[in-house]
């Protein structure tokens, strides 16, 4: 699912830059070429991945490809990434399957695997500019379910929060989420963030109750704004609790 959205951090705004991607107004960002992040979720008709380990899956994607080597420095991609978050961030989660899937894997990326899900997110693309590949990928009607009750999230890594207010497509959520994790980076020194990624980029996706949410969205953390350009009106969709505990995390063990 596209989604236009602009990450915001907490509601108080005033001591953002004027040029801050976190500014729900129109700034000089708008202004830049604008490019998306796309990323391509695998469903097959017989065998779709559960709904919350998709929404992880993607939210590990971003985080992948913001710490690959290519997307730093003098990488192959670090320009399309730099250009990218200069302007709005902006994401679109398409799906695949079958000779689709295996087209959209032949393309420069990376796909991170969970439990059930594969996700495959590229470098970022001019809004108008998608490979023919990818541009003629579904995007609306990505639903997908929790076969089980999701387990209750992890409090030793961070927790991505889904406002419990909102009705979204599994696509329109894997945005948010992607956003909620590219907010928690953001917040992170480079140790912590070298903590993250060594070990594996574990989080939680869950979805509180109405009296916790409402607790969340005015303690100070990362909040995701979306726009409101697709499915729901504009507001809070997604806060990101518990990065400050990433440098206590344990490397992960190579097989």
């Amino acid at each position: 699912m596209s989604s236009n959205d602009t990450p915001a951090s907490p509601s108080d705004t005033a001591g953002l830059p004027a040029d801050s991607p976190f500014r729900p107004e129109r700034t000089n960002r708008d202004e830049a070429q604008q490019y998306v992040l796309p990323l391509v979720v695998h469903i097959e008709k017989a065998a779709p991945p559960a709904r919350t380990d998709a929404l992880r899956t993607a939210a590990r994607a971003v985080l992948v490809i913001l710490s690959d080597e290519r997307s730093l420095g003098e990488g192959e991609w670090a320009q399309a990434m730099r250009d990218w978050q200069d302007a709005r961030i902006r994401k679109v989660v398409r799906r695949a399957r079958g000779a689709e899937w295996r087209k959209a894997c032949a393309l420069p990326g990376i796909t991170v695997t969970g439990e059930s899900a594969e996700v495959r997110v590229f470098p970022p693309v001019p809004l108008d500019g998608w490979p023919k590949e990818l541009a003629k990928l579904q995007v609306s009607g990505t639903e997908l379910d929790d076969p089980e009750p999701p387990a209750a999230p992890d409090a030793t890594g961070p927790v991505l929060w889904l406002n419990p207010e909102l009705d979204m497509s599994a696509g329109k959520e894997m945005a948010q989420v992607g956003h909620g994790a590219q907010l928690a980076w953001w917040e992170l020194s480079e140790p912590e963030r070298t903590a993250w990624r060594e070990a594996g980029f574990p989080l939680s996706v869950a979805t509180p109750g109405a009296d916790r949410w409402r607790e969340l969205t005015v303690s100070g953390l990362p909040v995701v704004e979306d726009a409101g350009f697709t499915e729901i009106a504009p507001g809070k969709t997604v806060v990101a609790e518990g990065a400050h505990r990433v440098g206590s995390l344990p490397p992960l063990r190579q097989p």
